[in-house]
């Protein structure tokens, strides 16, 4: 058997180790580049709207065509998942999102951006589902907080970095531009990737179901699996309901200004930045479901505040943004270190995919239900915004008690060696 992952960790392992490192941040930099191109419309909406003359309805649809093509492609792609080199899955797809992401680019019409929407989403759900997988492959369950941690600073990140500077772009360019940048970024990492990361193949061993269809109807009625989908499911809709109209209800409602958003995402960014990588050591320090039960205690009352914001300054709302940002990155990371103890080694990359599909269903689900609910006459005020919030606390509610069935099942498995480990025992 290929050694394919040397010099990582062992499973009882506190540090990283210099390969791991490398691993963490490419695939950190690969998520930032997905993040900020899921990211990107949401602050660029009351750029688009106007500039595409189109409602706001319709430009949920547009947030929520690449959702659904994102759940689609992620249940097409779970049969075959576990039966190829994790790294040559990750390239063919990351390939295919760079494509998506230049048609945006070059869309100057309602009907060209959503059907490049969808191409991008085609792939960029697959990327996901390859690069959680691969995690799991190299990293034992005791580590994991701390990787999603840092992995999930992606979405800091692009908050201090990409956001302020796509804004810029798009306000000297067009709202296009910042879809160009990406590309260049894309680029860059797609060549680490192949430069440097190493085989992830060591799944290959443990003979995965070779018959794609049976491989995912398994994967889908397995009971443990089966709690964890759930779980992504509410865990998505309510991530979903509010970012795509936040930036409308800030502009039209707080009445902060378009040059003032840039501001806003740069100190919530530079605070979630920060804030990430010490929840992740929380996370595996103190135990992932408490941390997750903080995170939910803190959205619930961060978002019942957020959502009826009216007139108020920028610093107050700085205030109220960050802190809703670390209740949110609490419950991301923790739960995202969690779930992936679910899944066995030969059915990572299927869990991991028909996760990611879920992940995107639900959320084009809420993009949907939230554009229903929203409504903005004119350039006046979005109405029914504390409303989106409210389903929001139901839903972070719920999701509280799922993870807890989760977490008892986690619990309750020996926590597997690493599937590196697992082969130099073997070699």
């Amino acid at each position: 058997m290929t050694n394919t992952l040397s010099h990582a960790a062992e499973p009882g392992s506190t540090g990283f180790s210099g390969y791991q490192k490398f691993v963490v941040a490419v695939l950190a930099f690969l998520q930032l580049t997905i993040v900020l191109d899921f990211m990107l419309l949401a602050p660029l909406g009351a750029l688009v709207v106007p500039a595409l003359h189109i409602t706001p309805g319709q430009f949920g649809d547009v947030v929520s065509a690449y959702a659904f093509a994102a759940g689609v492609s992620g249940i097409c792609a779970a049969g075959f998942a576990d039966r190829f080199d994790r790294k040559k899955l990750l390239l063919v797809f990351y390939s295919g999102f760079m494509l998506g992401t230049l048609l945006c680019g070059l869309a100057h019409s309602y009907i060209t951006l959503l059907l490049a929407r969808m191409v991008t989403g085609m792939f960029a759900g697959v990327v996901g589902a390859a690069s959680m997988a691969i995690v799991t492959d190299l990293f034992p369950l005791s580590m994991r907080g701390r990787v999603m941690g840092f992995i999930q600073t992606a979405f800091a990140a692009s908050s201090v970095l990409g956001l302020p500077l796509s804004l810029f772009l798009s306000s000297r360019w067009g709202w296009n531009a910042p879809f160009f940048l990406i590309v260049i970024v894309c680029t860059v990492v797609g060549g680490t990737i192949i430069g440097r990361l190493r085989p992830v193949n060591a799944h290959l061993a443990l003979r995965p179901d070779k018959k794609p269809l049976h491989h995912l109807v398994h994967t889908l009625t397995t009971r443990s699996y089966l709690l964890g989908f759930i779980t992504t499911g509410m865990l998505s809709i309510g991530g979903f309901l509010l970012m795509p109209y936040s930036t409308i209800f800030l502009v039209h409602n707080v009445g902060i200004s378009v040059d003032q958003l840039s501001v806003v995402y740069l100190a919530t960014g530079l605070i979630s930045a920060a804030m990430g990588p010490l929840i992740g050591r929380a996370s595996d320090k103190f135990g992932k479901y408490r941390v997750f039960a903080f995170g939910c205690v803190m959205t619930i009352v961060m978002v019942v505040i957020y959502t009826r914001l009216s007139n108020v300054g920028l610093w107050p709302l700085i205030g109220v943004s960050a802190l809703l940002q670390i209740g949110i990155f609490s419950r991301i990371i923790s739960s995202s270190a969690l779930m992936s103890g679910l899944p066995k080694p030969p059915d990572r990359g299927a869990y991991m995919s028909i996760s990611s599909s879920l992940q995107q269903v639900a959320g084009g689900v809420a993009a949907v239900l939230g554009g229903l609910v929203v409504v903005q006459v004119g350039n006046g005020p979005l109405q029914h915004f504390d409303e989106l919030g409210d389903v929001l606390v139901c839903t972070t509610t719920v999701t509280l008690a799922l993870m807890y069935f989760v977490n008892r099942r986690v619990a309750g498995t020996a926590p597997a060696p690493t599937l590196e480990h697992k082969a130099r025992q073997e070699s």
